[in-house]
């Protein structure tokens, strides 16, 4: 079951992002990358946006992956959605910077934050994900480092 997770992942590359800063919880639509093992997940942000002040306040965060695109309407039941449950941090500029390029790749449309002076690599290490394969079939699972 962890290899579909990962899987899908790796496969997605859109998410919603949930941070929370003082109690009030933000969600923000990204493009992101994994690593090769998909332990990892990689956005970029401006530094002076809420979901990055917010990453600074509490690291812990959420993000939803799921595979409604995938489907005709008529076929929802049979949507994934995974939950994925980690900690995020800012990367220093030096150590985002190939993945800056990673991401201008993968995601062309956000080369005005990709290129932008003050981008931030936001890094998700996953500690936990959760698939729901279609609306009742639930599956958690932790990842080990």
């Amino acid at each position: 079951m962890m290899d579909r997770m990962k899987s899908l992942l790796k496969q997605g590359d859109m998410c919603v992002l949930a941070t929370c800063s003082e109690n009030r919880p933000h969600c923000s639509l990204m493009g992101y990358v994994t690593d090769e093992a998909a332990e990892t997940v990689y956005m970029v942000t401006l530094k002076d946006s809420r979901k990055h002040r917010n990453v600074l306040d509490n690291p812990r965060v959420s993000l939803l992956v799921d595979t409604r695109q995938d489907i005709p309407v008529l076929g929802r039941q049979g949507v994934k959605a995974l939950t994925v449950h980690g900690v995020c941090r800012p990367l220093p500029t030096e150590e985002g910077r190939p993945l800056l390029l990673e991401l201008a790749g993968r995601h062309p449309h956000l080369e005005p934050i990709s290129s932008h002076p003050d981008a931030a690599v936001l890094e998700v290490k996953v500690e936990g994900l959760l698939l729901l394969d279609g609306v009742s079939d639930a599956h958690y699972h932790t990842v080990s480092r």
